[in-house]
């Protein structure tokens, strides 16, 4: 069996003593969409941003592809620098509930921004690149836009244009409809659909609970810090096991 792709190891993060992920292991093959459920506060945004390193895990080991790092008292663990962070966070898109676009940029040029000074691309094939892009989350004719022209939902398929330019590994998502208007957020998750379909390697923040049944692979809840249940859709969706899972579900029309 091939190794996955995201290995995640006895991750801990603390946050002025309030321990908000502890002891969580879990990985991802590659081209697996996994789903991460839970109440606000159950730590699912801080694994996110543990996993491409934004927030630094107090412990534990994350390995993305071939790239590992150990934090914590124990041997080989160290905090990286800024050149190893870089090109860790290179394996992986992360596209937010806000869109972080950047306003004085033109949607084309936002998406070849990241190419062009991190990748240093030249600039012809930056733009064929942005505009395959564009084409591919249904944007080619907002290409010379300006974010402010734009809807929530437009503006959220630009970010994950922008984070698909950087050719990543994995892809994650947090939350990225919860900021739109209902009527947007389906333009939203077709985009995603479309990449799970491809194979993207996804890791999905999300309250869209029917949405996570028909696109997951794999569905994990999370409480208070700590991995409840895991397992496929049509278990932790359709039939958890744990009464928390139930509680959480309840709350949720999941036709």
């Amino acid at each position: 069996m091939p190794e996955p792709i995201i290995d995640i190891r006895n991750l801990k993060k603390s946050f002025d003593h309030l321990a908000v992920l502890k002891d969580v292991s879990l990985h991802v093959d590659k081209g697996e969409v996994v789903a991460l459920l839970g109440p606000s506060g159950s730590g699912k945004s801080t694994l996110l941003r543990c996993i491409n390193l934004l927030t630094v895990p107090d412990g534990g080991t994350v390995r993305v592809g071939e790239q590992s790092i150990t934090f914590g008292a124990g041997k080989g663990s160290k905090i990286p620098g800024d050149k190893a962070l870089s090109s860790f966070r290179a394996n992986t898109g992360m596209v937010f509930q806000q869109f972080n676009l950047f306003p004085h940029m033109t949607v084309l040029q936002n998406v070849m921004e990241g190419p062009l000074t991190v990748k240093k691309l030249d600039k012809p094939s930056a733009r064929t690149n942005a505009l395959a892009l564009l084409a591919k989350v249904g944007l080619a004719d907002r290409a010379d836009y300006f974010p402010e022209m734009l809807s929530g939902g437009q503006k959220q398929r630009v970010a994950i244009a922008r984070a698909l330019a950087m050719e990543p590994a994995v892809m994650l998502f947090d939350e990225a409809t919860s900021a739109l208007d209902p009527e947007l957020v389906g333009e939203v998750l077709n985009v995603i659909k479309s990449l799970a379909a491809e194979g993207m390697t996804m890791i999905l923040v999300t309250h869209e609970i029917a949405f996570a049944r028909d696109v997951a692979d794999k569905v994990i809840f999370m409480r208070d810090g700590v991995v409840v249940e895991a397992g496929p859709p049509s278990v932790v969706i359709d039939a958890p096991e744990r009464e928390a899972t139930r509680a959480f579900l309840s709350h949720f029309n999941k036709g």
